[in-house]
């Protein structure tokens, strides 16, 4: 199988991934903080150790503030619903500002809480190139606005956002600004500090090249420990409001195994935020892809990339047969481009590359219908193709030679 699906999940996995995996299982798979034997002391050892590796990567402060996630849908999910639900000091219902870009895992959890009475919400749009303007953002920011969601890269246009800028609008107006880095961890510089993202939202399967099962959300220093926001509460003689308004509720409660005695979750991080035992097995292969990565310049990546969606710009674009989506430059994108072919629904290209060419591409609305609606492109989608770091240029033609084939009818 030729694979052009990176946008979904990389493959293969970087070198030494599954080799880790199967090390940690056959040595020292027990449960981390729930014993004092070795092999428990050892898996825990495993967890700080990524914990860090990934708190550097993301120009991050304090690795205890980095909180193991089954995906980024999962660590959006405890961000989203940690700042914006179930706070005694949020008297009024919080406005949020989003985009047109996002993917389901931001989409469905903010509309569930419109749904249920919990927020307002604004949807800021895009140009038809995929660039959400930030001065457009901050002209949508209410009285109420607490927080402002956005992808750092659409998933179908691969358009990169300012992000920069969305965070210092954000900090200008002392409000939360949650990243969602799905399509650029691991392939782009992010600085948590010098970008003022106060929630980082990541998945290890993608373009940090782990296994599936794997992710995370840095928790920034304005969400303060549920500890320390208590006891300055306490220490003022009443609720602080301003200390309580970064403050994240656990949503998800279990066991953390080094405090078992509290009757609610340990009020510090992660372990107020990891409730449950963790991927551990998933944890070691994902530390062996950071330390693969580690050894290669991130921006040499995204050059290979780019340049396999530079040629596919070149030999499609300028072709009527085929419609492309998204900026022609691909310098302002991430290693992904969606097409159409004129003639043909987005799932039969699919399954026509995947039958007859062993090709895999992912067609359809890719979890992100609000995009496709502004792009002409609903119900049906697009074909997405997202090249990765271990593509060839032999993959390339190969792709470029089945779509001229299908195109030719």
């Amino acid at each position: 199988m030729i694979y052009f699906d990176n946008a979904a999940t990389s493959w293969p996995k970087a070198p030494g991934v599954a080799e880790a995996m199967t090390r940690f299982l056959a040595e020292s798979a027990a449960n981390p903080g729930r014993a004092g034997h070795r092999m428990a002391i050892a898996a825990e050892r495993l967890l700080d150790e990524v914990r860090l590796k990934l708190t550097r990567l993301f120009d991050g402060q304090d690795p205890q503030r980095m909180i193991f996630a089954m995906n980024g849908t999962d660590a959006l999910n405890m961000a989203l619903k940690g700042v914006l639900t179930g706070s005694a000091a949020q008297p009024d219902r919080p406005h949020v500002i989003t985009t047109v870009l996002e993917h389901n895992s931001v989409s469905r959890p903010l509309q569930a809480m419109v749904a249920n009475g919990d927020i307002d919400l604004t949807r800021v749009d895009c140009d038809i190139q995929g660039l959400v303007d930030p001065g457009d953002i901050e002209k949508a920011i209410q009285p109420a606005t607490r927080l402002i969601v956005m992808t750092h890269a659409s998933n179908v246009l691969g358009t990169i956002q300012d992000a920069a800028a969305v965070g210092r609008i954000a900090r200008e107006h002392d409000l939360l600004f949650c990243l969602d880095a799905a399509q650029t961890a691991g392939v782009m510089p992010i600085s948590i500090e010098a970008m003022k993202v106060d929630l980082l939202a990541f998945p290890g399967h993608k373009s940090l090249l782990g296994p599936t099962g794997t992710g995370g959300l840095y928790v920034g220093a304005r969400c303060p420990q549920p500890a320390e926001a208590v006891a300055a509460t306490h220490e003022a003689g009443h609720l602080d409001r301003q200390i309580f308004r970064g403050r994240l509720r656990a949503w998800r409660e279990g066991g953390t195994g080094g405090d078992s005695s509290t009757p609610t979750q340990p009020a510090l991080f992660p372990y107020y935020l990891e409730g449950g035992t963790p991927n551990t097995v998933g944890i070691a292969g994902l530390g062996a892809a950071l330390d693969y990565l580690a050894a290669r310049p991130v921006a040499d990546i995204l050059a290979h990339e780019r340049a396999m969606v530079e040629k596919l710009l070149a030999k499609l674009a300028a072709d009527e047969r085929f419609t492309v989506y998204g900026p022609r430059d691909a310098r302002r994108r991430v290693g992904t481009l969606s097409i159409n072919i004129r003639g043909y629904e987005a799932a039969d290209v699919g399954s026509i590359l995947d039958d007859s060419f062993n090709l895999a591409v992912r067609p359809g609305l890719h979890c992100a219908p609000y995009i496709h609606r502004r792009l002409g492109t609903f119900p049906a989608g697009a074909v997405r193709i997202s090249p990765g770091p271990f593509n060839t240029p032999d993959d390339l033609a190969n792709l470029v030679d089945a779509l001229s084939q299908i195109a030719g009818g």
